[in-house]
């Protein structure tokens, strides 16, 4: 069964490579993707956007297994997706800082033909270091930041962050220990 990732994100790419996987990515239409709706938690806001962007992908698609994924930080009850520019970035990253927070990804696996899906999610837990003004404007200036999650790649090793539990790979946006999990029930739904 093709395995097909409707997703543009390097990250994700890497990951499922770097697992052994060979697949196709095609990216969702910009429709499958809307914003946070008043009174959604978080693990049901990151869901309903994986299952809108396999669902998209797999009316594409005639036969296939499709991967649709989405990724949010939440630090002090506060949902913070990709900074739309260096300001909020700086933000986000004020806010993390000395704190606790969680990484969420949603993630769904659409079966086609049959139109059956398994949607699940996983969280892990960081802590941020107390970094300084100047440590913060450096990575600002790195650009690192740039499309990612609460304003920070885990995968830029920076010394300042730290999981303190659940997986790493899902902190980088594909919690590749879930996904195994859901390959291998494909037959199940």
């Amino acid at each position: 069964m093709p395995l097909i990732l409707a997703s543009r994100s390097p990250r994700r790419r890497e990951l499922l490579l770097s697992a052994g996987h060979d697949f196709e990515a095609i990216v969702a239409d910009e429709t499958a993707e809307d914003s946070y709706r008043s009174g959604e938690s978080p693990v049901d806001y990151v869901k309903r956007l994986a299952r809108q962007k396999a669902e998209n992908v797999a009316a594409k698609i005639t036969d296939g297994l499709v991967i649709g994924c989405d990724t949010v930080v939440v630090c002090r009850d506060e949902i913070l997706g990709k900074p739309v520019d260096r300001n909020d970035a700086g933000r986000m990253l004020r806010l993390l800082r000395g704190s606790e927070h969680y990484v969420i990804t949603g993630i769904c696996l659409w079966r086609r033909p049959h139109n059956t899906f398994d949607l699940r999610h996983e969280t892990t837990t960081l802590f941020m270091n107390e970094i300084s003004d100047e440590e913060i404007e450096a990575y600002l200036d790195s650009n690192l930041w740039a499309d990612k999650a609460g304003g920070f790649g885990y995968q830029d090793r920076n010394d300042w962050l730290q999981v303190i539990s659940g997986s790493e790979s899902n902190v980088v946006g594909l919690p590749l220990e879930l996904l195994e999990r859901m390959i291998g029930n494909v037959t199940l739904f």
